[in-house]
């Protein structure tokens, strides 16, 4: 048994496209259901979803068995969740509101073994090294860890240049919606000054040779935003798309007019 292979970041190093879909339904089933729907990537979020870890547990063994790669949210850069969430399984991590270079560092070094970090060892108890039965794992484990940071402030659009020169940062979120109220434009990710910042840090972070990201639900500008340089972008969100879609079926079935008349009290209407 070998360290699984991560398909994601290689593809990352390769420069290929890559298209993902977010979950925040906390379900196995779901995850399943959208890790065979083509996607390139599945993002768990336990940042702003109720994931705990055990419900992280169900999804990545979901999502195992379909041809997405799972990244997993976290809430916060606690290292010890790190911890947690990689011995898990994970070996991409997205980790949120990172806005310092030293910020950076410290999470390459939690998603690291000793030398390079310091990541505890553990393994006997992990399913990432499915409990010392994979072979070599210490030797292949942090060549398959793909760590990425989310800005989203404008302290962190400050601070761009240095956090871009931080090695073993794989990849780069632009996270358009907590930028946009950072900005004071909360609940307007779309205004034009957010975009223009988006826009400029997409093209920053792929001069730098760092792989950029970002959320964008909407079709025109999910391929503006690829255009600007976004590598890995997520198409759309769970949660969203049922809410969207059982809305739409019951709208358009009232405006047909096919519904029969409502039928009055006692005549075998309950």
């Amino acid at each position: 048994m070998k360290t699984p292979r991560n398909a994601f970041k290689h593809a990352l190093d390769k420069g290929e496209q890559q298209y993902g879909f977010w979950l925040g339904l906390c379900n196995p089933l779901s995850a399943e259901l959208c890790g065979l729907c083509g996607y390139d990537w599945l993002l768990i979020d336990a940042e702003h979803a109720p994931n705990d870890l055990s419900a992280m547990h169900a999804q990545l063994l979901a999502i195992d068995n379909t041809p997405s790669q799972a990244v997993v949210r976290l809430v916060d850069d606690s290292a010890s969740l790190i911890k947690q969430v990689l011995d898990l399984g994970a070996q991409t991590l997205l980790v949120p509101m990172v806005e310092t270079a030293a910020q950076a560092e410290a999470l390459v070094s939690a998603m690291h073994y000793p030398p390079r970090g310091t990541r505890g060892v553990g393994t006997a108890l992990a399913r990432a090294a499915r409990w010392n039965q994979v072979e070599g794992y210490f030797d292949d484990a942090d060549g398959e860890m793909c760590l990425l940071i989310q800005v989203e402030s404008v302290r962190a659009l400050d601070n761009l240049d240095s956090i871009l020169e931080v090695a073993g940062v794989d990849g780069v979120f632009v996270g358009p919606a907590d930028l946009a109220a950072s900005m004071g434009h909360l609940g307007n990710p779309a205004h034009p000054d957010v975009k223009a910042a988006v826009e400029d840090a997409l093209g920053r972070i792929r001069a730098a040779g760092k792989a950029a990201g970002t959320l964008a639900t909407n079709k025109a500008l999910a391929r503006h935003y690829e255009a600007c340089g976004a590598q890995f972008v997520a198409l759309g969100v769970d949660t969203q798309v049922l809410a969207n879609t059982a809305k739409s079926i019951l709208a358009n079935h009232r405006a047909s007019g096919d519904s029969p008349p409502p039928q009055e009290p006692g005549n075998g209407a309950y």
